[in-house]
């Protein structure tokens, strides 16, 4: 049997095939000709397009905020990237797949996800949820007495959660993410130099210099178009001038962890303060962001090897094993 581990992501869908590894990480979206739904391009194709496009082409982003936004362009995006993998529908048939959902996620949202295996003619299906995912992606040992406390950092959506294998014990799944800093830096370059960027440039200001260490003063040239005269201009833009905008995003992810360590019990509280906080996903790479956050909540933070891919990693391992996927999957 096909042994699949899907992470569909807001802004990366990733692939993993059991006897392969990940198969497939490509951007979450499409390219369609406007008002008729054609489909013109799909993934890292659709992706270079993002800003380019005439009024006669759209892009349209199937999963927002880690939910299924639009059914229909999601369902062709996945055949499309199952077919890459050369899955086709008789052989998704015989596909087991296991999807990585967000902590508590809603039968509604599982609604849709098994919908959407359905469209895709995946064969059997099972549901994990994101930080448990997160935590074998990163090779960490849980049980039912040893507690771990991880945050999963994506492009639409963090997950904030400590568990054993005894199940969530205390979590919240934000709709918040990397593409919430992306929209700040274009708001914040536009009204610091009057000058309009894209959202692939800002994103690239974000991993290039954004940082949350208040000394850091690299710089980038970035290309964009003056909000007065409406021509192509370019500007020097430093990392002290999006601090702001790492800032903000930080403290919220700050606050938020905060809640869910107030809502544990005495003892999984000290056994979480002495084993850290474990941080996932594209955005756990942010410079300056775990030691911003070890610093304001006075605890250890550890970023895995691969962050972005400890999801897809924990579902290739869940998905390979029987027992752990027995152990932790979603009942639908």
């Amino acid at each position: 049997m096909i042994k699949l581990a899907i992470d569909l992501g807001s802004s990366v869908t990733k692939i993993f095939r059991i006897g392969s590894g990940i198969v497939l990480a490509e951007p979450s979206c499409v390219a369609v000709s406007s008002g008729t739904n054609t489909v013109k391009a799909i993934g890292e194709d659709a992706k270079l397009l993002i800003g380019k496009t005439a009024e006669y082409t759209t892009i349209v982003s199937p999963v927002f905020e880690a939910d299924i936004v639009n059914e229909s362009m999601a369902a062709v995006m996945l055949s499309y990237f199952l077919q890459k993998i050369e899955i086709g529908p008789s052989r998704a048939r015989k596909a087991e797949a296991v999807f990585a959902v967000p902590c508590g996620a809603s039968e509604e949202l599982l609604d849709k996800y098994y919908r959407l295996a359905d469209a895709c003619k995946l064969g059997t299906v099972r549901f994990a949820e994101v930080p448990f995912l997160a935590a074998f992606g990163q090779n960490l040992t849980l049980s039912e007495t040893n507690p771990a406390f991880v945050i999963d950092l994506g492009g639409g959506n963090t997950n904030i959660a400590a568990f054993s294998l005894d199940g969530v014990i205390a979590g919240v799944a934000l709709n918040i993410g990397g593409g919430n800093i992306d929209s700040h830096i274009i708001d914040k370059v536009a009204e610091s130099f009057n000058l309009k960027i894209g959202l692939q440039t800002s994103e690239k200001i974000k991993n290039t210099i954004g940082s949350l260490y208040k000394n850091d003063n690299d710089s980038m040239v970035v290309n964009g178009r003056d909000i007065t005269t409406g021509r192509p201009r370019s500007v020097a833009v430093s990392s002290p001038d999006v601090y702001e905008c790492m800032q903000v995003f930080a403290d919220k992810i700050v606050e938020y962890t905060g809640m869910v360590l107030a809502k544990l019990p005495a003892e999984v509280s000290a056994s979480v303060w002495h084993s850290g906080i474990y941080l996932s996903g594209g955005l756990a790479g942010l410079i300056g962001l775990s030691d911003y956050l070890s610093s304001a909540l006075q605890m250890d933070v550890y970023v895995s090897d691969e962050p972005q891919m400890a999801v897809i990693l924990g579902g290739g391992a869940a998905v390979g094993n029987d027992d752990i996927l027995e152990t932790i999957r979603i009942d639908y």
